[in-house]
């Protein structure tokens, strides 16, 4: 792994550590929440209402927040979020201490955190470019990957340890004390102020975002290769009839939710080698399209050890082609577009599953649950397969020719030399 942004940027230093950090603190709350409504109503339907409660909060405030990251100054906006995030979580806390909790206060917190963590996610991905040099995108996205997957791994686990030993409670606290942390990190780090006048949030704004987005062939092609992974393949949702009806193995469930993790830390960790790849249209497609084949494969397979080892390389597959994706967008997009742009791909990445895993159960009814696995595979390689058919421009786009790359790489070689942004060494 390329550690060279770590070492050399002191503000990507602290952002990395506060998403870190931040990712851990909401894992542990992403396990606190179904199980607590679980234990107070018995329903499963209850525990699934809990997405339908943060969906319109997060497409609302997706866009909003990437319209409000491009006229704001995007650290407050960080720092303001964060704070707004310690208050809900603190209040989820004391209704699990008190004694009768509410159903419908851990319903209403988890509305207002969806828009909160909306609001403040494309500013971090939009201020995490201007942090680091032109030359080192690559390599902080993969770092910040693994960061990220490191919280979802730990956290989860820490999560069902504190429910078992301590009560739901405390997890709450735990993320308290991260969301704390992390947005102490933001405070430390120096403003980015907006080249040039701005504009205000609005519909106009957010359509010119979507307009661009639209506009840019090489961009659609990553919106749409995530989107048949995501819609097409994902299988998450068929885990538990995975591990107990096909394989009877039901003890060894957790193993399916953790392997892709798994894959995508160890593809990180061995992410040196993606600093040097400059045709990345290319590596999106490859790597997208064998994490298709690797889901189909593990539907074949004949053993559960099997199908965790085809998982992990999955998620190993998953990750390259994510690290690529956002290189694409970080050394393409100008900087008053930023966070726009880092609003729709949030809901690109937000939206997908929730779809993909609709998709899934019904094949999986209405047909098998390995045939819903092994035809989703397949079917995300033909839909990338067919992405870079139709756009030429995605598939051949190489940052070294890109006329996009090479306009955003002299804006931020003139930004650096008013001391703005890191310098090209």
């Amino acid at each position: 792994m390329d550690t060279t942004p770590l070492r050399e940027s002191r503000d990507f230093r602290l952002l990395f550590l506060a998403g870190t950090v931040f990712y851990f603190g909401q894992m542990v709350t992403y396990v606190a929440i179904p199980f607590q409504i679980y234990t107070l109503t018995g329903s499963n339907f209850m525990v699934g209402a809990v997405a339908l409660v943060e969906l319109l909060p997060l497409v609302v405030f997706g866009l909003y927040g990437g319209a409000l990251a491009d006229h704001v100054d995007r650290r407050r906006l960080l720092i303001a979020c964060g704070f707004a995030q310690v208050a809900l979580s603190a209040v989820l806390a004391a209704n699990a201490f008190a004694g009768d909790p509410r159903v419908w206060v851990i319903f209403v917190i988890a509305g207002f955190l969806a828009a909160a963590q909306s609001l403040q996610r494309p500013s971090r991905e939009a201020l995490e470019p201007r942090t680091v040099r032109h030359d080192q995108i690559t390599a902080a996205n993969a770092l910040t990957s693994f960061g990220m997957q490191a919280g979802l791994l730990v956290g989860p686990a820490i999560g069902g340890l504190l429910i078992a030993y301590v009560g739901i409670g405390w997890c709450y606290l735990v993320d308290v004390a991260g969301l704390l942390t992390a947005t102490a990190l933001f405070w430390l780090m120096r403003p980015y102020p907006h080249e040039g006048e701005t504009t205000p949030p609005s519909l106009r704004g957010i359509g010119e975002g979507l307009q661009y987005a639209l506009n840019r062939r090489d961009l659609l092609g990553t919106y749409l290769v995530d989107l048949a992974a995501m819609l097409l393949a994902i299988p998450v949702v068929l885990f538990p009839a995975l591990a107990d009806e096909v394989f009877a193995r039901p003890e060894l469930l957790g193993l399916l939710y953790t392997a892709e993790t798994v894959g995508a830390m160890l593809a990180t960790a061995l992410s040196g080698w993606t600093s040097r790849v400059h045709h990345h249209g290319r590596a999106i497609v490859i790597a997208a399209a064998m994490y298709g084949a690797f889901i189909a494969l593990a539907g074949l397979a004949p053993s559960i050890w099997v199908a965790l080892a085809f998982f992990t390389l999955a998620g190993a597959a998953d990750m390259v082609s994510a690290v690529f994706r956002s290189t694409v967008w970080n050394q393409t997009i100008p900087d008053h577009m930023r966070g726009r742009l880092a609003g729709i791909e949030m809901l690109s990445y937000s939206l997908g599953p929730l779809g993909g895993q609709v998709r899934a159960g019904f094949v999986a009814d209405a047909w098998s649950v390995r045939g819903a696995i092994v035809s989703g595979g397949f079917a995300c390689v033909g839909g990338v397969v067919l992405t870079a058919a139709l756009l030429g421009d995605f598939w051949s786009y190489d940052s070294q020719t890109d006329e996009h790359a090479i306009a955003e790489r002299a804006a931020r070689a003139e930004r650096a030399t008013g001391g703005a942004e890191p310098a090209d060494g």
